[in-house]
C-alpha cells in the first residue's frame, strides 16, 4: 500500500469542491460497491456540510458529510441535538493511513460547531469495527441500504 497523507481536511466550498468529494464517493460507492448512482447522490447534499480531505498536490482522498438542522431532525425521528454522519469514503490508496478516523473526527467538530450533542450514522457492517474503536455503539437490528448490510451507530459527542 503507498503511504498517503491528506494536507488538509476541509469543509468543501463551491461547485468544484463538492465534484471533488463526488468523484470519490463515485470511486468507493458507486465503482467498488456497485451502489446505483441514483441512491448515491440524494436531497440531503444540497444542505450538508461537505468534508473533503487533499493531498498536498489537491488530490481528494476522501470526503464525508454532516446533516444537521431540520434534516436531521426528519432523520433522527425528531431528536434535538443529533446530527448524521454520512457517507464516508476514503480512496482506496488513502485507507490504513488514519484518514477515515481524521475525517470522522472532522465531521464530530463540524457536528459541534453547529450544536450537535450525539452523533448517529448509519455504518455499513463490514465497517462496524472501524466506528467502535471511534467510540460509536451500535443500536436495533441489521438493515439493507442500497442492497448492503448495515447498523446505526451512535456516540454522544
Amino acid at each position: 500500500m503507498t503511504a498517503v497523507r491528506a494536507a488538509v481536511i476541509r469543509v468543501a466550498e463551491g461547485e468544484r469542491d463538492l465534484e471533488l468529494a463526488r468523484a470519490v464517493r463515485r470511486e468507493v460507492f458507486v465503482r467498488e460497491q456497485n451502489v446505483p448512482e441514483e441512491l448515491e447522490y440524494d436531497e440531503y447534499d444540497a444542505t450538508a456540510v461537505h468534508l473533503l480531505a487533499l493531498a498536498e498536490d489537491g488530490t481528494p482522498l476522501g470526503t464525508g458529510r454532516l446533516i444537521h438542522g431540520e434534516q436531521a431532525l426528519k432523520l433522527t425521528g425528531g431528536r434535538p441535538g443529533r446530527v448524521l454522519l454520512g457517507r464516508l469514503a476514503v480512496s482506496k490508496d488513502a485507507r490504513g493511513t488514519g484518514l477515515g478516523a481524521q475525517l470522522v473526527r472532522a465531521i464530530e467538530q463540524a457536528g459541534r460547531e453547529r450544536g450537535a450533542t450525539e452523533l448517529e450514522l448509519h455504518a455499513q457492517v463490514q465497517a462496524l469495527g472501524f466506528y467502535e474503536r471511534l467510540g460509536y455503539s451500535a443500536e436495533g437490528p441489521e438493515y439493507p441500504d442500497a442492497g448492503i448490510p448495515h447498523r446505526t451507530m451512535t456516540r454522544v459527542l
